[in-house]
């Protein structure tokens, strides 16, 4: 049975029960586990000042960690009288459980509560990811911290750093200096770009984990590598300029790539390392092993997309050898599903699937042989997951090659369906890409994200088949959370909330994904 009275809680809870009346909050201390309470505290400040948070509060929030609690990021969260107890199967739990607590904060005459309200919750799906493109464009540390923030606010638990591409090369590698200062003094717009210093990529793995979010770092490889290229012209090809590129390129005003130089532009598939010279392997060994000393986490996403210029067998002889070395760091390497395509991959290899909702083509069964051996798949169908689709045909940002994505669109899909024959077990979980060819802010980017990255949170969280887990619900939902996110700074798109679609259920698919367009 729907629950009429349900707040307005985005991912929707696996269990909810409404009580009578609301816990005050005009007079708060908050006891219990310290880096939780530290945490919270800030962000209760933040929305309800700070002067209402002292030791001798009227009303206890108290937050504890208890393995009996649920599953692995689950949580408990009772809310009556005058407390609010929230536990933790772990802490990762704890953390879930207070961003719920914040989304149930009500403001009217009397001043903050929150209703009375007894809540279980656990995650579906491990992996809940978001990825943030900093090469086509480059942010700060400051600006990914907020991205951070908005991404755990949802219970994402991953952000997957686009670090490297054509445009632009953001990480120092200390074994190849040029890399930043040459590689990383461009971007997509011929602007002067940026890169992350060593010490500036820890501040926002620490940032991140105390959020309980672990970063995912990408090298793309062996593709998009136009900018080592300008680093070091002798590890990459000359690029490879098909019909499209040039079509494109005319079109779009943009020049051509060429060897050497910095590009300003967004066609894809031109570059390649020099995948037959001995040299690219000791510069790929460096690079992955300087980034996973780095990187706290298990992942190591090393790409693998839209080489259109490369050889079928030079891809296939280039993963089996770089995989193995992405391994051998002692992390579990990640690529785009097009590396499925190769035999004798590192054992336990994930693959992300980026075409559309519907497989063309040989997308699917790229895909699926990242399972067959063992593997696991990250689902970012381009047609609902990508954040950078424009919501609608005259959105001022975003691109449209795989269609344009309305909210109901991004709600309408379900990830352990795309993939024929791919059992639900071998779905890790999924992931929302932001490129960011046409985004060079924040605010930018929020415009794109929100309200849509609401809808794969509760994909990703919720399992289907919940009372509340329903279009209509999710529509009514974003619809009361939204001026609370303005509240918080974020630059929600109203448009895309308000354009009445939640009457009309859109196509499976919205377009067919084209094997030259940008994952």
């Amino acid at each position: 049975m729907v629950l009429h009275d349900a707040p307005a809680l985005i991912p929707f809870p696996s269990s909810v029960r409404v009580g009578e009346g609301s816990v005050p909050l005009a007079s708060v201390r908050i006891t219990g586990e310290p880096n939780a309470a530290a945490l919270l505290r800030d962000d209760l400040a933040e929305r309800i000042g700070a002067d209402a948070i002292h030791d001798g509060g009227t009303t206890l929030i108290a937050l504890a960690i208890d393995p009996a609690i649920g599953e692995t990021e689950g949580y408990a969260l009772e809310a009556s009288g005058d407390a609010i107890r929230v536990a933790g199967h772990d802490a990762a739990g704890l953390r879930n459980g207070t961003r719920t607590l914040l989304q149930l904060l009500r403001r009217d005459d009397a001043g903050w509560s929150v209703p009375a309200v007894s809540i279980a919750d656990a995650p579906r799906f491990a992996y809940r990811g978001v990825m943030l493109d900093v090469a086509r464009h480059f942010f700060g540390v400051d600006d990914v911290k907020r991205f951070i923030d908005r991404a755990a606010g949802l219970k994402f638990n991953h952000l997957h750093v686009h670090l490297t591409d054509d445009q632009g090369w953001r990480i120092q590698v200390d074994a190849w200096p040029l890399l930043a200062d040459r590689g990383g003094a461009s971007d997509a717009s011929g602007g002067s770009g940026g890169f992350f210093t060593k010490d500036d990529y820890r501040e926002i793995v620490a940032y991140a984990a105390a959020r309980h979010v672990t970063v995912v770092p990408e090298i793309d490889l062996p593709g998009h590598t136009h900018a080592a290229g300008v680093a070091y012209p002798d590890l990459v090809e000359e690029p490879w300029i098909s019909e499209k590129t040039i079509t494109e390129s005319e079109q779009l005003g943009q020049p051509l790539p060429a060897h050497g130089v910095p590009y300003a532009g967004w066609a894809v598939g031109h570059s390649s390392v020099r995948i037959h010279e001995e040299r690219t392997y000791g510069f790929i060994q460096d690079v992955l092993s300087e980034l996973a000393e780095l990187t706290p986490g298990p992942y190591l996403h090393i790409g693998g997309d839209e080489c259109l210029g490369t050889p079928a067998p030079d891809f296939a002889l280039f993963f089996r050898r770089v995989s193995r070395i992405a391994a051998a760091t002692g992390k579990t390497p990640i690529a785009w599903h097009e590396a499925g395509a190769a035999e004798d991959l590192a054992e336990g290899m994930i693959g992300q699937y980026w075409a559309g909702v519907e497989p063309e083509g040989a997308h699917g069964e790229h895909a699926a042989h990242f399972a067959e051996r063992g593997g696991a798949l990250i689902l970012s169908p381009s047609d609902r997951a990508y954040l950078d689709m424009k919501p609608s045909a005259d959105f001022p940002l975003g691109l449209a090659w795989a269609g344009t994505v309305p909210l109901r669109t991004a709600y309408d899909w379900e990830p352990t369906a795309v993939l024929d024959g791919v059992p639900a077990s071998a779905i890790l979980g999924i992931e929302a890409p932001l490129w960011t060819e046409t985004v060079t802010t924040l605010a930018e980017a929020d415009r794109l994200m929100f309200p849509r990255i609401a809808a794969h949170a509760e994909i990703g969280w919720s399992a289907p088949g919940g009372p509340q887990r329903t279009w209509d619900s999710f529509h009514a939902r974003v619809a009361q959370l939204a001026p609370a996110w303005e509240a918080s700074g974020i630059a929600v798109d109203r448009a895309t909330l308000d354009v009445g679609d939640h009457d009309v259920l859109p196509p499976t698919a919205t377009a067919a994904t084209s094997t030259e367009e940008n994952a």
